[in-house]
């Protein structure tokens, strides 16, 4: 499919890569990975065609046809619907529609066979390319991505950055290419979007390459991990947990190969020195000599064992109740988020609030917080000392100051050896805490604004998107941080993998209502998943079933009219079903006949005929409106 064989890429005076290798087979889910700088990024604008390496040899499939969702089409912007911009996948398919729309007009007119029959072969391929269907997936993709009905006839304009990529994505998604090369798809995505996005993936039938810090996300997603190291590319079966397991063996190995030869090259050199100035040795020293030049050495294995070393104490212990809501209720204008709601924070919970953007987590932290204006109670217990690490907090960081100067004009209590030990542990060592805020990375400015926080002494945190663009091992470090920690806390994160390993209960918002797992986010995962199945399964049931479970359900529930109404949506929803499948059939049964010689030929046929294809294709959408309609009544009674 493609080959890179023994090439180099220089960039800025530096090698990213030295003569290696590396072959992307068909069919493949390759996560590719590496510390910030490795140039991950830098490798996919190589495969794409937008770099040339420097040295060696890339081939590719003539026919091959490649995605590329990168972090610069944020920049894309037009005022044209979000649907029509994700649309422009189908390039051929509008390209044909515009034909065709031009040549009915013409053909009202001028009924050439030559014209009738150039209609009829672009019908025939409008078809068949899937341009009838093009702005129905184009809009189940975008609604799976997280966007709303009513927002698919809005301009690209309107929607910030992170909405602008979810855009972006779907265009990708729709041009189904044989290679799909994915540069950080879930920085900009919600839990159900993320969901939903390896669902689609899981049945992609081409080759993926995916950049990702989210572990989780590579875990159910790839199965072979390519890394970048040493200015070369290093090639794992399975996926990154597996990658995880080999990658130490391989290490241990190299750590091994690299101790004896430094050993073997130690005692040649000693040998060397000891007889090089007797000229009977002159032979044999030479020929040494020569041998450690052929040497091919192997290197050092490159680790990074920084290990945080932070004793993130409350300064004082709380009572049993941290934090108790009652009968909450919160609104913005006639956008509903809480209706009396009623949720409880003990000592020691670790709570996980999760759900889509837009349903009012942060909401309900702000709330926690006090700094959010509502309806209801929210009742602290004893000796509370809280902290709250917003989304903006690393950007609320003063870019002028050094790291010692952000500790210093907050924690004013400490004195400058308590912050120097306090921030050597978050692996700010030596003139490291004379750094500007301005320089550092956004791991480092997390760190920064993590060790604020310890500072207060806080016995209850807020913690809101704390992992957001942290790179793998800024997450590892915050997820010790959080384990070490002796206080409660809530969190909103998207990030799996940080909160499988951190949270002992969840949150999520259902019907304006908090709701609550009373276990670990992997636990509520296997439940929420447990009932999904149950409920499809009951979906699909046939209408005799579903009879049979209403008359069994009649003889406990006294409300038979709700039964008889449950009942008259299924067999509505089963009428509707195969109502809309006989439409279906009869507008691909007119298509194929308006290709036929003998409509073609004949202009007042040609013309009933489309006149009925037209008539079919509004019958189905209004058929298809009402089954949706039917549908979300049927589910309120599940």
């Amino acid at each position: 499919m493609i080959s890179l064989s023994n090439f180099s890429f220089e960039f800025g005076g530096r090698f990213l890569y030295k003569n290696t290798d590396w072959h992307i087979k068909p069919g493949e889910r390759i996560g590719l990975v590496g510390k910030n700088g490795t140039g991950k990024s830098t490798l996919l604008r190589i495969i794409s065609g937008e770099y040339q390496i420097s040295e060696g040899e890339i081939s590719k499939l003539k026919t091959l046809s490649i995605g590329f969702l990168n972090q610069d089409l944020l920049s894309y912007n037009t005022n044209d619907s979000i649907t029509n911009v994700a649309m422009q996948a189908f390039e051929r398919q509008l390209y044909l529609e515009n034909e065709i729309e031009q040549l009915l007009k013409i053909v009202e007119t001028n009924y050439t066979e030559q014209n009738l029959h150039k209609l009829s072969e672009m019908q025939e391929e409008f078809l068949h390319t899937g341009g009838y269907d093009m702005r129905f997936k184009t809009e189940e993709i975008l609604e799976g991505l997280g966007f709303k009905t009513e927002d698919l006839n809005k301009p690209l304009s309107q929607f910030s950055g992170g909405w602008r990529m979810r855009v972006m994505l779907a265009k990708m998604l729709l041009m189904q290419p044989q290679l799909l090369m994915l540069d950080e798809p879930t920085n900009h995505l919600d839990l159900p979007s993320i969901q939903w996005l390896e669902n689609y993936l899981s049945d992609y039938d081409g080759t993926v390459i995916l950049v990702s810090h989210d572990r989780y996300f590579l875990n159910r997603m790839v199965n072979k991990i390519v890394e970048i190291a040493n200015q070369k590319i290093y090639q794992y079966t399975g996926n990154f947990d597996k990658y995880l397991e080999q990658k130490k063996e391989r290490d241990d190995l190299q750590t091994r190969q690299y101790e004896n030869q430094q050993q073997y090259i130690k005692e040649q050199e000693r040998f060397i020195e000891r007889f090089k100035a007797k000229a009977s040795k002159a032979t044999i020293i030479q020929s040494r000599v020569k041998m450690l030049e052929r040497l091919e050495i192997v290197e050092a294995v490159q680790t990074d064992n920084s290990k945080i070393n932070v004793k993130f104490e409350a300064s004082k212990q709380p009572g049993k109740i941290i934090c108790e809501l009652k009968n909450i209720s919160k609104n913005y204008g006639t956008n509903e988020i809480l209706k009396q709601t009623d949720a409880l924070i003990s000592r020691g919970d670790r709570i996980a609030l999760i759900g889509a953007n837009g349903k009012g987590k942060s909401t309900i932290l702000r709330i926690i917080d006090g700094s959010e204006k509502y309806n209801g109670e929210n009742l602290f217990g004893y000796n509370i000392i809280k902290a709250f690490y917003a989304q903006h907090q690393l950007e609320s960081l003063n870019l002028e100051n050094s790291v010692l100067e952000e500790l210093q004009s907050f924690a004013t209590n400490k004195t400058e050896i308590e912050l120097r030990t306090l921030l050597g542990g978050f692996l700010f060592q030596g003139d490291d805490v004379f750094k500007k805020i301005k320089v550092l990375s956004g791991g480092e400015k997390a760190r920064v604004s993590l060790a604020k926080i310890v500072t207060t002494g806080s016995n209850f945190l807020i913690l809101d998107e704390p992992t957001n663009h942290l790179d793998m091992q800024s997450i590892e470090i915050l997820i010790e941080v959080m384990n070490n920690y002796n206080g409660s806390y809530i969190i909103v994160s998207h990030d799996r993998h940080f909160i499988s390993k951190t949270a002992n209960k969840i949150w999520w918002i259902e019907d304006f209502k908090i709701k609550e797992y009373p276990g670990t986010y992997s636990e509520f995962e296997t439940s929420q998943n447990s009932k999904a199945k149950f409920k499809a399964k009951d979906i699909v049931k046939t209408s005799a079933d579903e009879s049979t479970k209403s008359s069994k359900k009649q003889t406990i529930n006294t409300d038979k009219s709700n039964e008889n109404t449950k009942r008259n949506l299924q067999n509505n929803l089963d009428n509707l079903e195969k109502i809309i499948e006989n439409t279906k059939e009869k507008i691909t049964d007119s298509e194929l006949f308006l290709a036929s010689e003998e409509v073609y030929k004949n202009p007042d046929k040609f013309k009933e005929i489309m006149t009925l294809v037209s008539s079919l294709k509004s019958e189905l959408e209004i058929n298809e409106k009402e089954f949706e309609k039917v549908f979300d009544e049927l589910l309120k009674f599940e």
